[in-house]
């Protein structure tokens, strides 16, 4: 008798281990998605790169670049953290701010408020240079995004160019491929504009700068021609496992999703982004925009 009793305690005590462990089981697996959904996408990081190039010239010696990239508004992005990302860019004093894309999101259906929240915050973004945008897959979901950049005082580097002068005749040539999800154009029509210029200028730019959306897009264009490559999209894996890596990569990241990458010359930066793509959850990957200083030493 004693013995049965003694058995059915241990079997109790059993059952309280295995419940136990199955709580706390749920208990972390909880805690790490609310973590992953509301703690680890918000706040901001700045990633600070500095950029070497024997070819930069004096005049453009300590030129900085704001790299930002896949907003995704209003998916875990409100007006107050895109203010608060504009504020946090002006503090670094950039130069040049780029936007890789991404600013709209295409599961979401942007009110008129909305877009006068988005027109009211990108407004302050402050430089002493130039601001510059191209669309990412999403961006062409909303029909009159490229009236939105203009709005906010970005230019459209679509499929396009633009020359960069600081203090002399030296300059930067910075161009922009649109994302490749829309069909309309392929690649070489995309970067037609850029070359006919550079097979038909007389004076070469010091340093070439090149916007992508996709960093897989590099796969189908000579890199050796661009100095500075900067893309998005991957958002560097969104949920990232430490010793495995990047968990949701998109395609057209495959290949290239972490931050940087040196291919052959090139300097590959992709920047992380600040909002949410399909899932709203981040982990191992808070939300940044990349700050590169670019010297010649």
């Amino acid at each position: 008798m004693e013995e049965k009793i003694e058995q059915k305690n241990e079997h109790k005590k059993y059952l309280t281990k295995v419940l136990m462990i199955f709580f706390i089981i749920i208990f972390i697996i909880c805690s790490l998605i609310l973590y992953a959904r509301y703690i680890s996408t918000s706040g901001l990081i700045i990633k600070e790169y500095k950029i070497t190039n024997k070819n930069i010239t004096n005049n453009f010696h300590g030129l900085k670049i704001v790299h930002i990239s896949d907003i995704h508004y209003k998916t875990t992005v409100n007006k107050n953290d895109l203010c608060n990302l504009v504020d946090k860019i002006n503090l670094t004093k950039p130069d040049i701010v780029v936007l890789t894309g991404d600013l709209i999101d295409k599961n979401i259906k942007l009110t008129k408020d909305d877009i006068n929240d988005i027109t009211e915050c990108m407004l302050k973004v402050s430089v002493t240079i130039g601001k510059y945008a191209i669309m990412g897959e999403n961006d062409y979901t909303y029909e009159n995004y490229t009236t939105l950049l203009s709005n906010i005082e970005f230019t459209n580097l679509n499929d396009n160019y633009d020359l960069i002068y600081k203090d002399d005749l030296n300059y930067i040539l910075i161009s922009g491929v649109s994302s490749l999800s829309n069909k309309e154009k392929n690649l070489t029509e995309k970067m037609k504009n850029m070359y006919d210029y550079l097979n038909s200028a007389t004076t070469k730019p010091v340093y070439n700068i090149l916007l992508v959306h996709e960093p897989d897009t590099i796969n189908d264009i000579n890199t050796a021609d661009f100095n500075l490559i900067l893309a998005g999209h991957s958002l560097n894996g969104q949920i990232n496992i430490p010793f495995i890596g990047g968990l949701i990569i998109p395609d057209n990241a495959k290949k290239y999703y972490k931050e940087y990458y040196k291919v052959k010359t090139t300097d590959l930066y992709i920047s992380g982004g600040v909002g949410t793509s399909n899932l709203k959850y981040r982990f191992f990957n808070k939300p940044s925009f990349n700050l590169y200083r670019i010297t010649n030493k």
